[in-house]
């Protein structure tokens, strides 16, 4: 679900939680989500427990010009509280919420409401979107957020409007760092989350672009003792699932680093993971984008022009061999997200987002991907589909 929305969201997602805090935080016990009843999910988060007459006042009773994004989770909306009683405050005054309502229908809706409190209402994290509380009652559910100024990562790399500034490439690479960590965060021994929706509609943006992750409805706990991988229901959103998660079922954190190189493809070329109305070699852009991340000169051509002449050669090289290696179609040779976080903080320097100099035509050397029968296997290439569910979370940027 989510807490931060972007201004008409139409994506398909949900879930969120952070603290605005540099330090994260994690309970010293959390029983897995399977193994919990929903009164103990609730009962262990820490969260508030908001009235729904109170957030209907705080939203001005969900009106129109209060909705802010929609998803399969439910709407979203925009809506104002005191920020030391959470008592509903009047437009403009307090501070913004947003308030996420569960469409009342939706079975697959109240998991994923569960699942959004089990993690975001247990864990802390500069880089993971705060989860202020819920409702329960009757038959509403609904889910309070931190309001995210500047919406979300895929509004800032698809709006196309005169009035609409792209996203630079020093803040690219800020995003991409601050997402990285998230995962990393995920990923430690102390927490051991596979996200499983990692893409740019989950990924919310505050007002100083610091990136946070969002909708965790899809997300599962990961392998315990001598387990390598979760089996699970494949889920997620089509274009983002890694292809051994796609064809098996088995889901690791190797996964959501797949996921994540995806999403670096988008952040350097400005294009959709899918997009049908291209030419059908361009349609999917893990397969159109990989030759040219091979090549140190071609992976240029790749680049969204509209941040042409803002990053430097060496950088841009760098960043194409990085999600080269997360898009390794063999799991054990992707890098783990700490090594990813590492890679991303050398190029946070502005220097490295000077003009691009140099075009040497070497070829950037690529880890072996080894399939099943233990061939080289091609360059990535995915074609399965899958299923997300949520809503977005964000706001136009002011």
């Amino acid at each position: 679900m989510g807490s931060c929305w972007s201004a008409k969201v139409k994506h398909n997602e949900s879930r969120l939680h952070t603290s605005s805090s540099c330090s994260a935080s994690v309970p010293s016990t959390r029983i897995p989500l399977s193994l919990r009843s929903e009164d103990e999910i609730l009962q262990s988060s820490n969260l508030k427990s908001f009235a729904y007459v109170d957030l209907k006042i705080a939203t001005r009773n969900f009106r129109p010009d209060s909705f802010i994004g929609e998803g399969g989770f439910g709407c979203v909306y925009k809506g104002w509280v005191n920020e030391q009683t959470m008592a509903p405050a009047g437009p403009g005054t307090g501070i913004i919420i947003a308030v996420k309502r569960l469409k009342q229908e939706s079975f697959q809706g109240h998991q994923e409401w569960l699942a959004e409190i089990n993690y975001l209402g247990q864990l802390e994290h500069p880089n993971l979107v705060k989860l202020i509380g819920y409702c329960l009652e009757e038959d509403h559910r609904l889910l309070v957020y931190e309001f995210m100024n500047c919406g979300s990562l895929e509004r800032h790399l698809y709006t196309r409007s005169s009035d609409f500034q792209p996203l630079s490439w020093n803040l690219r690479m800020k995003v991409a760092l601050g997402a990285a960590k998230g995962l990393k965060f995920l990923h430690s021994q102390e927490v051991e989350v596979i996200y499983r929706d990692f893409k740019p509609a989950n990924i919310l943006l505050d007002s100083e672009f610091n990136a946070k992750l969002s909708d965790f409805g899809l997300a599962k706990d990961g392998p315990t003792g001598e387990k390598s991988y979760v089996s699970t229901r494949v889920m997620g959103t089509q274009g983002y699932a890694a292809p051994e998660y796609m064809s098996t079922g088995h889901l690791t954190k190797r996964s959501d680093v797949y996921s994540f190189g995806v999403v670096l493809l988008e952040i350097l070329s400005g294009r959709r993971v899918l997009e049908m109305k291209r030419s059908r070699k361009e349609q999917n852009l893990v397969q159109w984008a990989t030759p040219y991340l091979q090549c140190k000169r071609k992976v240029f051509e790749i680049m969204d022009t509209r941040i042409e002449g803002q990053y430097s050669s060496s950088a841009v090289q760098k960043i194409a061999r990085l999600a080269l290696e997360c898009l390794c179609v063999d799991p054990r040779f992707r890098p783990n997200m700490t090594r990813v976080v590492a890679e991303l903080e050398q190029l946070q320097d502005p220097a490295l987002g000077s003009s691009r100099s140099g075009s040497g035509s070497s070829k950037i050397s690529e880890p072996p991907q080894i399939s099943g029968s233990g061939k080289i296997s091609e360059p990535p290439q995915i074609s399965g589909s899958g299923a997300a569910t949520g809503g977005g979370i964000g706001a136009a940027c002011d």
